[in-house]
């Protein structure tokens, strides 16, 4: 199997802010596998939230990737390759991405039918209004009319104010991300003040060390808590099962899109809420993210429409929800000539 790779910057169509930080672009690394003229592709979106970045990711490939010897299904291939991606998750998952598109292709099946997903529609998406300029909102809210449902950035000293200048312009409902913002204070004040604001969940409101204080906030919060930051891998849903009324699954955070399905599954078991999550990422990582979506309850997969230069053809948006593009593999393509794109 032939390995080879491309670092391409993606722009923000507005800056991008969450609770940490601010962005314009950000560095991806695209990754194809190719043999028996199939190519398959993957998308590395590294975390500053944990230590990743792209030149680290470029450092591991460079070092060199040992493949299998044959040709082996995509539970022994991640089991022989993930380790040795230097505990990056962001690479991990484009690893899997890539070889399970590469071998569903081969298999002449779709991503979706290698999980047993029957629906080609997933739920309705939120589209996301970062932190940023309070003069940008009322043109951020009309971009977002073709969504159902907005998300909005908060962990700022105005929060209230963001929202009430939402409000001024929309009243559809509202999924507030406090990216580990708040403290307990304020996170119970604000559960309290947005409740009758039409706000569906509110998502990671504490620090994740912060995990006992997040269960004393779900016992007076009137609203649900989703984890993101609090639960990256299978391991830590029992863990804070008793803090939260659901989980955040990112693949660029658990890895390994047989690792998000495998948390599905016990989210499931454990009777919590499951959002399926993404980075600002492009067409390659949503629609990776998006064949598993029919399985979850809320779509956060709005990453590839905040960005003004997408290089791929992949996951369509019809009416405001996920529809997983026909074909076998991923079903993405170039959508025009990109030197050292695949």
């Amino acid at each position: 199997m032939e390995l080879s790779y491309a670092l391409y910057d993606i722009h923000c169509t507005h800056p991008f802010g969450i609770s940490r930080t601010t962005h314009i672009s950000y560095p991806e690394i695209f990754v194809y596998l190719t043999q028996d003229g199939i190519i398959g592709r993957g998308e590395a979106s590294p975390s500053e939230r944990y230590g990743e970045t792209a030149e680290s990711i470029i450092t591991t490939l460079e070092r060199g990737i040992q493949f299998p010897d044959t040709i082996e299904t995509p539970e022994k291939f991640e089991a022989f390759v993930l380790p040795q991606c230097a505990g990056i998750n962001a690479q991990k998952a484009a690893f899997s991405m890539a070889y399970l598109d590469w071998w569903t292709q081969r298999e002449g099946q779709s991503i979706k039918d290698y999980f047993g997903v029957m629906d080609n529609t997933g739920p309705w998406i939120s589209y996301t209004i970062a932190i940023g300029d309070l003069d940008l909102i009322a043109q951020k809210v009309e971009e977002a009319s073709p969504y159902k449902i907005i998300k909005v950035k908060l962990g700022t000293d105005h929060d209230k104010e963001i929202i009430n200048a939402i409000r001024a312009e929309t009243d559809k409902v509202i999924r507030v991300d406090a990216n580990e913002g708040w403290n307990l204070e304020t996170a119970i004040e604000m559960c309290s003040w947005l409740a009758v604001r039409n706000i569906e969940l509110i998502e990671q409101p504490l620090p994740a060390a912060k995990l006992a204080d997040t269960a004393e906030l779900r016992k007076k919060s009137p609203l649900p808590l989703i984890a993101d930051e609090n639960c990256l891998y299978p391991e830590h849903i029992p863990e804070i099962a008793h803090a939260f009324d659901g989980i955040n699954i990112k693949l660029k955070k658990c890895g390994s899109l047989l690792v998000a399905k495998q948390m599905i599954d016990m989210a499931r078991e454990l009777d919590l809420k499951i959002m399926l999550g993404c980075m600002v990422e492009s067409s390659v990582g949503i629609t990776a993210a998006a064949h598993i979506s029919p399985l979850v309850d809320y779509a956060d997969l709005d990453g590839h429409l905040l960005i003004d230069n997408d290089p791929y053809n992949g996951v369509q948006i019809v009416n405001g929800r996920v529809v997983i593009p026909h074909g076998n593999g991923l079903g993405v393509e170039l959508n025009s000539d990109y030197p050292g794109l695949k």
